[in-house]
């Protein structure tokens, strides 16, 4: 059996697309610092984030056009401004969606804060991300951006033999991630020029890759693929920035992989011999999990499943670079439905929901072994809730990986409830709720005396408005080697702040916590925690 490398600790979650920013969706800019800074002054060690992927439709952070690839949204525009590549009134001018939109506005008003006129009409919510408005201006304004640079560069050339040092930096970048970077660059200009439909629907050439066709559209798209490689470049530069800033301040990022790829992403389209997929280069069986708590159909997620037999015939070469990627981007590596590497479940592609899956043997540690020999001194947190599979306790334990309980699911009455606070053993992360559930505040509220009357002598109150503090003190007391909670139930938000309800769409990954939010009220109340059940930051 192997031992923990987690110390008794505790962190926060908060997606980056939540953070505060002027611009319609959070970044790596100002907030992201200030953020750090609050979790320093908890005492708390952890920043947990969730995936940090380009997203597709839906908006998921859990479907990514890339395995490696940034999500262009982080890119602060703020820090482009800086560097010369964007005007401010060029980004103010935009509708990102969050509150009153100026217009006709100078560089000189915008540099001075005089935002002249607004449009009529346009009064956002700040507390919500509107996908639209932000899909329809950042890849825009990010061109803009590219142009700049790419002209700037040009120019360089011309008077400076070895060009100026963010263009030394771009080669370094783009030379040091050929290897997933080209593909991925020719995967999104091929997006755009197939007006953005799935690889699955392209021209039977390019769907096939074959080198003709490759050779072709990697000539024809050649100033679109710079500008996907400059946006990566942008995102790696001011992540990598963020996170040493957070390192050097005692900060550990936790990061979350989904086990799977979607369908329509780069990693199918690059690595289709890897994947499940027949002769047309359709899926032939796709993952999900079977009924549950959250759905009586289950949840069929469409994701292609992995061919193992040919993944480990080649030692598992994509999720050796996958996951040393991981590793470099955070410091602890949580996976997501980790189940799925000892046991998956697959359901034929022609189903309407998972109700008709079957359950099948994973790789398990073999793979497990090409991760910890890829992560090196990272951390692993094995997300492994919902069915409970023996198999999966075993090699939890003999990894070193610890599991996952959630305290909303502990309060049905069964008092041998794993997720019961006296029922943990020290190796686990204890969360209050994750992205998946209902705020603390909402899961509460929205039940009836009966079914909370375990919770009320549990957490000994029949207060509602004292539940939400009861829950944070039987987890940070708990023998769990590691708490987490998120930012909308330390600010004791209602279901109205919920990032996700599984099996729907349309008003998911949404929340954005507003500016000044986050005071000295809750920064107290979790150092406070942190320094009675000996979490503080080691």
């Amino acid at each position: 059996m192997a031992e923990t490398k987690f110390k008794r600790n505790a962190g926060i979650l908060m997606p980056v697309s939540s953070l505060p920013s002027p611009y319609g969706i959070g970044t790596f800019g100002k907030d992201a610092y200030d953020f750090v800074t609050f979790v320093k002054e908890c005492n708390h060690k952890y920043w947990q984030v969730l995936p940090l992927g380009p997203t597709t439709y839906g908006d998921s952070p859990y479907q990514s056009y890339s395995a490696f690839a940034g999500n262009p949204y982080f890119v602060d525009l703020d820090m482009l401004i800086e560097e010369g590549f964007l005007l401010k009134s060029e980004v103010i001018s935009r509708d990102w969606g969050d509150g009153i939109v100026p217009v006709n506005v100078s560089e000189d008003d915008a540099v001075n804060g005089r935002f002249g006129t607004y449009r009529d009409g346009n009064i956002g919510d700040e507390r919500y991300v509107s996908y639209e408005k932000i899909y329809n201006n950042r890849f825009d304004i990010l061109r803009i951006a590219y142009d700049r640079f790419r002209d700037a560069c040009a120019e360089s050339k011309k008077t400076l033999a070895k060009g100026l040092p963010l263009y030394k930096q771009f080669d370094n970048f783009v030379k040091d991630n050929a290897d997933w970077l080209e593909d991925y660059a020719l995967f999104m200009a091929l997006k755009s020029h197939f007006n953005n439909v799935s690889w699955g629907e392209w021209e039977t050439d390019i769907k096939f890759r074959k080198p003709e066709a490759m050779s072709q559209y990697e000539e024809q798209l050649s100033d679109d693929i710079g500008y996907w490689k400059f946006i990566q470049f942008e995102f790696y530069r001011q992540w990598n920035a963020l996170k040493q800033y957070a390192n050097s301040n005692g900060i550990e990022i936790i990061g979350d992989i989904p086990i799977y790829m979607g369908y329509d992403s780069v990693d199918v389209w690059a690595n289709q011999g890897e994947f499940q997929l027949d002769e047309n280069l359709t899926p032939i069986k796709v993952a999900g999990v079977p009924p549950d708590a959250f759905s009586d159909a289950g949840q069929k997620w469409g994701n292609p499943l992995y061919d193992y037999d040919k993944m480990e015939a080649n030692g598992f070469s994509w999720w050796r670079k996958r996951m040393a990627a991981s590793a470099k981007l955070y410091d602890v590596i949580r996976i997501d439905h980790f189940i799925g590497i000892v046991k998956y479940y697959t359901i034929p592609s022609d189903m309407p929901d998972a109700r008709q899956g079957e359950y099948r043997q994973g790789p398990g540690q073999k793979l497990l072994d090409v991760i910890n020999e890829s992560i090196g001194d990272k951390k692993i947190i094995a997300e492994d809730l919902g069915v409970e599979v023996p198999e999966v306790a075993k090699i939890l334990k003999e990894n070193g990986y610890p599991g996952m309980k959630v305290l909303e699911f502990a309060f049905g009455g069964d008092r041998k409830n794993p997720h019961l606070p006296y029922n943990y053993k020290q190796n686990l992360v204890c969360y209050g709720g994750t992205h998946d559930n209902e705020t603390l505040l909402g899961f509460f509220e929205d039940r009836g005396d009966w079914e909370l009357g375990y919770a009320y002598d549990y957490l000994d109150t029949r207060d509602k408005g004292r539940m939400v503090d009861q829950v944070f003190r039987a987890a940070y007391s708990s023998v769990a080697v590691l708490t987490v909670f998120a930012v909308q139930d330390i600010l004791k938000l209602g279901n109205w702040a919920r990032m996700n309800l599984p099996s729907s769409m349309g008003n998911n990954w949404k929340w954005r916590m507003q500016k000044g939010q986050l005071g000295q009220h809750e920064l107290e109340c979790m150092r406070y925690l942190a320094s009675v059940f000996d979490r503080e930051r080691k």
